[in-house]
Formats: structure tokens, sequence, C-alpha cells
């Protein structure tokens, strides 16, 4: 009683990447999906440690959920969050300094991410572990793939590369690499991800999340 419908480890997953995508349907953590998608390189690796935080975060709620005091729970999630950003940066910062020189600052907020605590709260806090995993991996993907169409068209448009290598020879559109150009992507992309939703997996579009 008062546990979510259980979905199959699919449907979670499925959830996580379409149904409650964080940039494209929920419409939050837009700040990072401006900020360092420019670049495919640095959309990639912001997403990865999402991935990383949203899985983690989701499995270690679930396995001590039952010794979580509910008047406590906040401030115990926000350490288990802050715990697990926390490895993430010092990896980033020990073993990939150039990338963690452009998007450091942006790791660090991680623990400020609604979406992580809200999986934390509502679903890994009431359920097993194992359900609890694909949730929150399903979610960390959902913001991996939207940073890397993202940051694919942006690069791709604006600088006429991927990954740093020239693809396109012809004359870049240069807004695409500023912020302006980060909210037209983001505004079209959450158009097309809410017409594939409703289109293929019966979905309500933007008005059902």
């Amino acid at each position: 009683m008062g546990h979510i419908k259980e979905k199959t480890n699919w449907e979670l997953l499925r959830n996580g990447v379409f149904g409650e995508n964080t940039i494209f349907r929920m419409a939050i953590s837009l700040c990072p999906a401006i900020a360092v998608t420019s670049s495919l390189k640095t959309g990639l690796a912001l997403g990865v440690s999402v991935v990383f935080v949203q899985t983690m975060v989701n499995v270690t709620v679930s396995a001590i959920r039952r010794f979580i005091h509910p008047k406590i729970r906040i401030p115990i999630f926000m350490f288990i969050i802050a715990g697990w950003v926390t490895v993430i940066d010092l990896t980033m910062s020990t073993f990939f300094r150039e990338i963690y020189g452009v998007i450091g600052l942006y790791i660090q907020i991680i623990v400020a991410f609604a979406s992580i605590f809200a999986r934390a709260e509502v679903f890994a806090s009431k359920n097993k572990m194992s359900k609890a995993f694909f949730d929150g991996f399903g979610s960390g993907m959902g913001f991996l793939v939207a940073m890397l169409i993202i940051s694919f068209f942006r690069e791709l448009l604006g600088k006429g590369t991927l990954f740093g290598f020239e693809v396109v020879a012809a004359k870049p559109l240069l807004i695409m690499v500023l912020p302006s150009g980060g909210f037209i992507a983001v505004g079209l992309l959450m158009a097309f991800f809410n017409w594939v939703d409703i289109k293929f997996f019966g979905g309500k579009g933007a008005s059902g999340v």
C-alpha cells in the first residue's frame, strides 16, 4: 500500500528515457543541458556522470530504506547524493582533467538535481534494489540520451564537427553554440520526443506527465 504500481524492468527503462525524460519531458536540469552541450565530448561526460550518480543513489536508498526514519529522510537522501557526486567528481578530476576543467562546476551541482532526489523519494525508498536499479539507470539514461542528442546537433550545426573532428566543411551556424541556440535545440527536440512517445509508446505528450 502506498507503493508505485510495479512495472517490468523494460518499462522502467523506457519510462526514464521517454515517458519521464528529465530534459525533454520534465523540463528540469535545463541549465547543464544548455551550458555543456556545445560539444559531444562534454555532453557525454556529464551524461555519464548523471547515469552513475542516479543509479547508485537509487540502489543505496533502496538498500537502506528500512532503516531510514521518515522524519529525517530528506537530509539522509541529500547526504547519499552528495557522497556519490563526490565520488564521480574526484574520479573525473583525477582521470579526465581536460574535460573536468570545462564541466567540473556542473558535476558538482548534480547534488542539486531535482530529478535525482525525486527518484530516491518516490521510487527507490519504496521498492526493492533490483527495481530501484532499473528506475535509476533508466532515468539517468534519459538524461544521457538527451545530452547526446542536443550535443550532436549543436556541435554539428554550430561548429561543423563531431567530437572535435571536422565533418562538414560548410560555414557553421554559430548561433547553435550560443545559449540561444541551446534553447532552440532543446525546444525542437522536446517537441520531437513528445511526438515519439505519443506515436509509438501510447504516451500522452507533455500534458500527460
